[in-house]
Formats: structure tokens, C-alpha cells, sequence
């Protein structure tokens, strides 16, 4: 665990000595090619660098941080978009929060990118009551229907990601003092795949998407698409890179060979998403079913293909008791004022 730790420290330390390089460049170098290839060892560095850790917490949260959100960020600022593009340029403690953290730091007074409703310290009292009870019925899944199982399981990834990022959220807005959007819409409301990702799952990545995927693949199509049907590929192809980097996500934790079943999960996502795009624009508001209908079969189709896709590939790296685990080790550190290996505990829920 030592081990571990010191590979943790120096990663990080690594990223902010490079990005503290990324800040000057911006400065000294205008956006645009050559600026993009004195970046590219940064990126090239910033994927490398969660090979060195092992825990799937302190592994998991470097990738989605750094390689993922990070090095589009960093793609991006080399062309002078994004949230660490700005005139003048951003303070570098704001620089290297935006680039390290998945926040959205909200400028001159701005709106946030749509209406999103705040959740209180109770809301998240009352969700981490429900992980807790869900955790102890666990035991007890071998009783549960296959799809009760998938949906206890989703829950458990979603409030993860969304404590995770609310805490980091927190951090920032503690440390800058500013506004930030969140990173989650209450997703159980969407009304359609479409509005599932693109308004209500986890926005930081939607809104690093958009501009490093879905806009440049959207310019190349309109060349060879007719303009009403070019966010269609553009669409797919933002679904296809997301599959790709949480395929590499799931690598980076386990370490084992891809199956690609993640990629194809995003896949045909994009191309339900798509075809939801095509029926829009074809059937305008003729066929508008109700929200709880609509929202049902969102839902439904989200878990249906999550339980198909998803969660086997994710559940073969063995998350709830590796997790378990490794929270053990880190309250275990306090209580022993020493660093203990994760595989020196047995989780006793899982």
C-alpha cells in the first residue's frame, strides 16, 4: 500500500508540474497546430500515468480525471476552446482546478448551460441512507430478481459517481470561491435516451464531448450530409469515443484483455439516440407519449442494456468487494496510524 501510495503522490505531482507547463505555453504560444504538438507529450503522459496504480478508487478516479477529462481538456485549450481557454488567461490556480477536477466553473455572471435544480445536504442524506440499505440487502441478492440486482447496481455507480463529483465540486468551490454547475439532473426523470445523456448523466462529460467530438465530426458530415440529418453520424461518433474511453477505463481497473461488450454498449446507444433524432424531425410533436411512459421506457432500456452490455464486463472486475476493501484500508490507516493492503481485509457485505 506504501507502494501504492507514493505512485499516487508522484503521479499527481507529475500532472501539476505539466500542466503548470500547459499554463506557460498558453501564454507564449498561440493556439492552433504548433501549440497542440508542444501539448501532445502532456496528453501522451497524462494517459501513461494510471498505469502505475492498481487500486481501482486511486486508479479509476486518475483515469476519468486526467487521461479522460483532462487530456480533452487540454486538446481543446490547444485550439483555444474549452474551459481553460479564456482572455485574459485563466490564474493558474483556477487553470489547473478546471483542468484537474470535473467542474465548470461558471464566468462574468453567467447561466449555467440549462436549468438544473440544486440538491440539498438532506436530498444526500437521504440517497446515502438508501446506498447503505441497499448494501446490506446485497447478502440477499441470490433471492432478487436478475433485473432488481442490475437496478441495485446502477444505483450504486450513480451515487458513487455523483458523491464522488459533488465532493470535488465542493473542494473547488471552497478553494475558488466560484460557482459551479453539477454534474447530474436527475437522471430517473429523463424522458428520453437522448435527454438521458445529453441533459442528465453526468454533464462534465457531455460538455467536454460536445466540443472535442460531436462539433468537429459534426463539420466533416456536413460536407457529405444533407444539414438536417448531420448530427445523426455526429451523434454515433460521440457515443462510439465515449465506448472507447470507458472500454480503456475498464482496462486500466482490471487490466484485462477488452471484450469491447462497453464499446458496444455506447453503440448502439448512439444509434438509438440517433434514430430518436430521425423520428423528432420526421414526426414533430405527432407522437409525444407521456412522461411516465416515456420516462419507463428510458429507463427500461437503459438498464436492459446495461444488464446486457455493461455490468458484465464491470462486474468481472469484482468493483463492490475491491471497493469495499480499499475504504476498509483507509479508515483502517487512521485507526492504525500505518498503511495496510486492501487485500489484507475481507469485506464482509460482499
Amino acid at each position: 500500500m506504501e507502494g501504492e501510495s507514493y505512485n499516487f503522490v508522484l503521479d499527481w505531482s507529475l500532472a501539476l508540474a505539466s500542466l503548470l507547463y500547459c499554463h506557460s505555453v498558453g501564454i507564449f504560444i498561440a493556439r492552433g497546430t504548433t501549440r497542440f504538438l508542444v501539448l501532445f507529450p502532456v496528453i501522451l503522459l497524462f494517459l501513461y500515468l494510471p498505469l502505475n496504480l492498481n487500486t481501482m478508487f486511486l486508479c479509476g478516479l486518475t483515469f476519468f480525471f486526467m487521461s479522460w477529462l483532462g487530456s480533452f481538456k487540454l486538446i481543446l485549450y490547444a485550439f483555444g476552446e474549452g474551459p481553460l481557454s479564456s482572455y485574459p488567461p485563466l490564474p493558474l490556480s483556477h487553470f489547473i482546478s478546471t483542468a484537474c477536477l470535473p467542474i465548470k466553473i461558471i464566468r462574468n455572471q453567467q447561466h449555467p448551460s440549462h436549468q438544473i435544480t440544486k440538491k440539498s445536504p438532506k436530498e444526500y442524506a437521504l440517497r446515502f441512507f438508501l446506498l447503505v440499505i441497499t448494501i446490506m440487502a446485497h447478502s440477499y441478492k441470490d433471492n432478487f430478481h436478475p433485473l432488481l440486482t442490475t437496478t441495485i447496481y446502477a444505483y450504486y455507480i450513480f451515487f458513487s459517481l455523483e458523491l464522488l463529483l459533488a465532493v470535488a465540486a465542493s473542494l473547488a468551490r471552497t478553494l475558488l470561491g466560484a460557482e459551479l454547475e453539477p454534474q447530474f439532473d436527475e437522471p430517473h426523470h429523463a424522458t428520453s435516451v437522448q435527454d438521458f445523456w445529453g441533459k442528465r448523466w453526468n454533464l462534465m462529460v457531455s460538455s467536454i464531448l460536445r466540443p472535442t467530438v460531436y462539433h468537429p465530426t459534426r463539420a466533416i458530415f456536413s460536407h457529405l450530409v444533407p444539414a438536417r440529418w448531420v448530427s445523426v453520424p455526429a451523434v454515433f461518433t460521440t457515443f462510439l469515443v465515449s465506448g472507447i474511453m470507458h472500454e480503456m477505463i475498464f482496462y486500466y481497473l482490471g487490466r484485462f484483455t477488452p471484450t469491447w461488450e462497453v464499446t458496444w454498449f455506447f453503440v448502439i446507444h448512439g444509434v438509438w439516440v440517433g434514430t430518436e433524432i430521425v423520428l423528432k424531425k420526421t414526426m414533430s410533436r405527432r407522437f409525444e407519449p407521456p412522461p411516465l411512459i416515456s420516462r419507463s421506457l428510458t429507463l427500461g432500456f437503459v438498464i436492459i442494456t446495461s444488464f446486457w452490455l455493461f455490468f458484465p464486463p464491470f462486474l468481472r472486475l469484482n468493483p463492490f468487494a475491491r471497493g469495499c476493501r480499499e475504504m476498509m484500508a483507509f479508515v483502517g490507516a487512521f485507526r492504525h496510524w500505518h498503511l495496510i493492503s486492501p487485500d489484507e481485509y475481507s469485506c464482509p457485505y460482499f
